[in-house]
């Protein structure tokens, strides 16, 4: 398999680290001081093609393919996590919507979150059923021309600033085959956003919980066939691990930027640390963990663009993207010593906004066990 990009991947790539870098890197720590990525990024994120990099351009996208969603989203998560979070599931329910949706749910809703005058959220997740959506409680119960939706979410990114929700329900029978898919608009009646939560990192990114309470939809909201809402939700958490895959990596080549930078220019015993063999065994580990990361989330990438089964490969991605970027953040951290401890320093602010991508998209638990099924059913 060639990972070499093409042309448009480094159009995509490159216009997305000059954004990052030049004006989305200085903006990071207010970002997370003020709990909020400004309107006004999101709205260049849309200008710039990066709220819809693989929604077919008829739909205002940039159909620029899934490896260049996966190096654009290394780039902005390098600068930013919590707008690169906010990015990554805005483009996944834009995706989810253009691939399952029909043609009036297309045209309304994708052109919208492409623009980045609004924000998607993905509603799955439950207090009682995270890892386990056959565990889903909130119910969808026909009622002539509606569906009457009641129940509850919890995690929900951009919940309190989403102005369209893809929103898990059950509509007929206990487990994984009876849950239907559904679009509801923010500020829907019987919508409630729950507190946003006090995370330990990504902090700039909005996450909350939401109650549903008799909230009537049209039928038109369904999305999708009837009791084929888990289908849905695999395929759009597939392509959700390449993104958070990529997210790490980024992450982690912050940080490992930070460390390198810093080895250099702190000096002990006469020295810049960055001579020293412990200080270069944590930079070469560091180095060659992240190379795999890229290359196995590219690999995902690539097989999603082709169309071809890429589930293992994307849990793959992720279990060890994940994992390798929190190893490579523990390190930058410790090469700084002390000052890796403080928030004066980015590298600290990494460290804690990397240790989610362990956990959402699917826990590392959960991508093994994905991981061992595909292979010992092969």
């Amino acid at each position: 398999m060639d990972f070499e990009l093409d042309e448009t991947q480094r159009l995509v790539r490159d216009t997305a680290r000059e954004y990052a870098q030049k004006t989305l890197a200085p903006l990071a720590r207010s970002i997370e001081t003020e709990e909020c990525v400004p309107k006004s990024v999101l709205r260049t994120l849309g200008e710039l093609g990066l709220l819809a990099v693989n929604v077919p351009e008829s739909l205002g996208g940039a159909e620029a393919g899934v490896v260049s969603y996966s190096v654009a989203m290394s780039e902005i998560a390098k600068a930013c996590a919590s707008t690169s979070v906010t990015m990554a599931v805005t483009n996944m329910v834009n995706e989810v919507i253009a691939a399952f949706g029909d043609d009036a749910q297309k045209q309304r809703y994708c052109p919208w979150l492409a623009s980045g005058e609004t924000l998607g959220a993905f509603a799955l997740s439950e207090p009682d059923a995270g890892s386990d959506p056959g565990a889903m409680r909130t119910v969808a119960r026909r009622d002539g021309d509606d569906w009457v939706i009641d129940g509850a979410k919890q995690w929900i990114t951009s919940g309190a600033w989403a102005g369209v929700f893809v929103v898990w329900a059950r509509t007929g029978e206990a487990g994984t085959k009876g849950i239907s898919c559904f679009l509801v608009d923010g500020g829907t009646p019987g919508l409630r956003i729950g507190r946003h939560e006090d995370k330990t990192g990504i902090r700039g990114s909005n996450t909350v919980g939401l109650e549903f309470e008799s909230m009537r939809v049209p039928a038109s909201a369904q999305l999708g066939e009837l009791g084929q809402g888990f289908r849905v939700a695999m395929m759009a958490l597939d392509g959700g691990r390449v993104g958070i895959a990529s997210q790490a990596v980024g992450i982690a080549e912050g940080a490992l930027s930070d460390a390198i930078r810093y080895a250099k220019e702190r000096q002990a015993f006469g020295h810049p640390i960055a001579d020293f063999q412990a200080i270069q065994w944590m930079i070469a580990d560091s180095r060659t963990e992240l190379d795999a990361a890229r290359l196995l989330a590219l690999r995902a990438a690539k097989m999603k663009e082709l169309g071809v089964p890429f589930t293992k490969e994307a849990s793959m991605a992720k279990l060890f993207a994940s994992e390798a970027a929190w190893r490579v953040c523990n390190r930058a951290v410790q090469v700084h010593g002390g000052y890796g401890y403080i928030r004066e320093f980015d590298v600290e602010r990494r460290f804690r906004d990397v240790r989610v991508t362990q956990i959402y998209e699917g826990t590392s638990e959960i991508q093994r066990i994905v991981i061992a099924r595909t292979v010992l059913r092969d």
